[in-house]
């Protein structure tokens, strides 16, 4: 028996994540040029990071030997003011996945069972399953979280349901009056997960008012990122919305100086960078509009995205990706989402989306 026979079976058991490839990869491998290549597999701003956060960044650098405010008083806090709670009732992360693990290992072990839906973040699995517990996957209605079939899925052992909204990898969104109705119907022994990463590209109309339902449903938790419209993936920062309560126990499984320095300084000036905001939003919904558009124009079906990315559907999408990556563009196959005839395109700057468009056309008619 070898050391890692030991690890308990459902670790072992577990496929890691497998993110979008970087650039660097792809061009050691196919030799390409990497200045030649675009990547539009993780849903990161084209736009990269904004001036405030950049100058906040670079006015922390001369400090780095320090540890970060393990309490991070000062980002909590611009938070708080900006949605209308409590520093108590605010958690930070390496990214909103850190949160995600931190609410897995605090609700959930062996002997317990968690809900979430087809064609949703691979992250929920994976969190669910290092924990011991049982996951529960839930049928979707075109692409799309059945509410209603999740709500019957829950069982006397569940502890925590995950809804992203809007959901990746798909883009799909939920009505608030459906997420209200599923709240007002859910055990108050279950916690809520309400992932929204993708909220800030959603037009007004299109939005849950879902921070202010927190004050009625203290089993509900909102978790939040400044890794997509804010531009700050690469220094992994993320936030989560709840009870005081709920939050007490999360930050007993929060590993200390979790969130650095440099995501701190940044995150709160992103907050304070409205003009940035409404640009990447901006670039979004132009960006939307010719890649779906060309999508039309072709007679590709996909799937309508309330987020920053397409997910389209061909007949052979493994060779269409390693066609697309040839040609130096990066895209997100889905066969790990049990959607192997689909691939996922990010929104990047107009021509980025230009050369997706020209790959694609010269894919077809190859």
């Amino acid at each position: 028996m070898s050391l890692c026979d030991l690890a308990p079976e459902y670790v072992r058991a577990i496929s890691p994540y497998q993110p979008g490839r970087p650039i660097d990869e792809v061009a050691r491998e196919l030799n390409l040029d990497p200045a030649t290549i675009v990547k539009l597999a993780s849903n990161e701003n084209p736009l990269g990071i904004g001036p405030k956060a950049r100058a906040a960044v670079a006015a922390q650098l001369g400090d780095l030997a320090r540890y970060p405010d393990d309490a991070a008083f000062s980002l909590k806090h611009k938070i708080g003011q900006k949605f209308g709670v409590k520093e108590s009732q605010v958690i930070l992360g390496a990214g909103s996945n850190d949160i995600l693990e931190f609410i897995a290992h605090a609700f959930l072990a062996p002997g317990v069972s968690s809900v979430y839906a087809q064609y949703t973040f691979a992250v929920y699995p994976l969190a669910v399953q290092a924990t011991g517990a049982t996951g529960i996957e839930v049928r979707a209605i075109d692409y799309g979280h059945d509410l209603e079939a999740m709500l019957a899925a829950i069982r006397p052992d569940t502890r925590v349901v995950w809804i992203a909204n809007p959901n990746n990898p798909t883009g799909t969104l939920a009505r608030p009056g459906d997420l209200i109705e599923f709240l007002e119907k859910c055990p108050k022994d279950v916690l809520v997960v309400l992932d929204e990463a993708y909220t800030e590209f959603l037009p007004q109309e299109k939005r849950s008012d879902s921070i202010s339902w927190l004050r009625q449903f203290p089993n509900l938790l909102v978790c939040r990122t400044f890794s997509k419209a804010y531009g700050l993936a690469g220094l992994r920062v993320g936030f989560a919305l709840m009870s005081e309560e709920v939050a007490g126990i999360i930050n007993r499984v929060r590993r200390p100086f979790n969130v650095n320095n440099l995501a701190l300084a940044a995150a709160e000036a992103a907050l304070d960078d409205i003009e940035f905001l409404r640009e990447s939003v901006r670039i979004n919904t132009e960006g939307m509009a010719q890649i779906t558009g060309a999508l039309q124009r072709l007679g590709i079906p996909f799937i309508q995205s309330w987020g920053n990315f397409v997910t389209f559907h061909v007949g052979d999408a493994k060779a269409l990706n390693q066609y697309m990556l040839q040609n130096g563009v990066i895209l997100r196959p889905l066969a790990g989402y049990n959607m192997p005839d689909s691939l996922r395109v990010s929104i990047g700057l107009p021509q980025e989306n230009a050369r997706f468009i020209e790959v694609l056309e010269a894919a077809l008619a190859d």
